[in-house]
């Protein structure tokens, strides 16, 4: 790995730091950033996004997914965990904290966005970081890209419906225009592109390329992370209470999806480096594209945009625990 990658916690705990810092500090430019918007998606944002999303989708080679007949139970494993579970676990928890257990603490519309947020982010599974994630577990990487493959797929599909069944039971109005086009302009476009550019590189080869490509993805995703927690900045100085109130049911989220997918990947008596990165894959969140998704739907400074800005302060170390435990526990998969 690369310097960034390596040291990808501490660059984003410190453009977290800088964020607060300037949002709070320096509102006036924030303010400015935020008119930059055409049909309800900031434009800064959606650049930021594409600089981040666009080099991971290069990677993604979609005629690997020939070859999962071969090897078929780590896709099922993701794809259960990905698609039957964890969306509806999430809005779970989103509702039995927010409706129940937190109800006097949040007003009513409010506690609607935080679900909302956290939705979004249950319903986008991992695309980009899962290579870091795959990597630093010494994951099978042709399995892997396998894995997001397929399930870019399906999320090109999936997406969009399963975020609108599961607002429509929490009772949250859905703008299916702006859904739409948040999943096509984060997810469709930038898998075509990607396409293109493996298409094109085919004979020169993309391994340089993405040699190349890959810090740009980095400084995308530090990018977007300044400017999404400058623009929550006054909310997180004044009202820490409520970050400490959605990283519980996404902490609680988290750590439970990957154990429930860890255990039964032993269950299955899959391979530690098919197994490591398939609970990855279910555990992390493509929070790229729940940030934006809320962002168009709700605006930037929504308790929507907030839940999943949470997201991102609470993956990052989680993931990295996770990623410990993983290495630690690889002889229980020992055949």
């Amino acid at each position: 790995m690369g310097l960034f990658e390596r040291y990808l916690s501490v660059w984003v705990a410190l453009c977290i730091v800088l964020g607060v810092f300037l949002g709070y500090y320096i509102p006036s430019v924030f303010a400015v950033i935020v008119t930059w918007e055409y049909a309800h998606v900031n434009v800064l944002i959606a650049v930021l996004i594409w600089v981040m999303i666009y080099p991971m989708m290069v990677q993604v080679d979609f005629s690997a997914i020939n070859n999962t007949g071969k090897n078929p139970r780590g896709l099922i494993l993701t794809l259960v965990i990905n698609w039957l579970i964890k969306p509806f676990t999430m809005a779970a928890l989103g509702w039995l904290f927010f409706k129940i257990f937190f109800v006097s603490m949040v007003d009513p519309q409010t506690a609607n966005e935080y679900i909302a947020g956290m939705i979004l982010l249950g319903v986008a599974p991992c695309t980009a970081m899962v290579f870091v994630w795959s990597q630093l577990t010494k994951g099978d990487p042709n399995y892997t890209l396998v894995q997001v493959s397929l399930n870019d797929v399906i999320m090109v599909f999936a997406f969009a419906p399963i975020a609108a069944l599961l607002l429509g039971v929490t009772d949250i109005e859905i703008p299916w225009q702006t859904l739409l086009i948040s999943v096509v302009l984060y997810v469709m476009l930038p898998l075509v592109a990607g396409w293109l550019t493996r298409k094109a590189m085919a004979k020169q080869g993309v391994f340089g390329l993405v040699q190349r490509l890959k810090p740009w993805s980095i400084v995308g995703l530090l990018g977007t992370v300044v400017l999404l927690f400058g623009f929550q900045a006054e909310k997180i100085i004044n009202q820490p209470q409520a970050i400490i109130l959605i990283a519980i049911p996404l902490l609680i989220q988290t750590y439970g999806i990957f154990f429930i997918g860890y255990f039964m990947a032993k269950h299955m008596r899959l391979r530690h480096e098919i197994a490591a990165p398939a609970c990855m894959i279910g555990t992390s969140n493509f929070f790229e594209l729940a940030v934006a998704v809320a962002i168009s739907m709700f605006g930037l400074h929504s308790g929507a945009a907030l839940a999943t800005v949470v997201g991102v302060l609470v993956e990052v170390p989680v993931m990295l625990s996770l990623v410990a435990f993983a290495n630690k526990t690889r002889h229980w998969f020992e055949v």
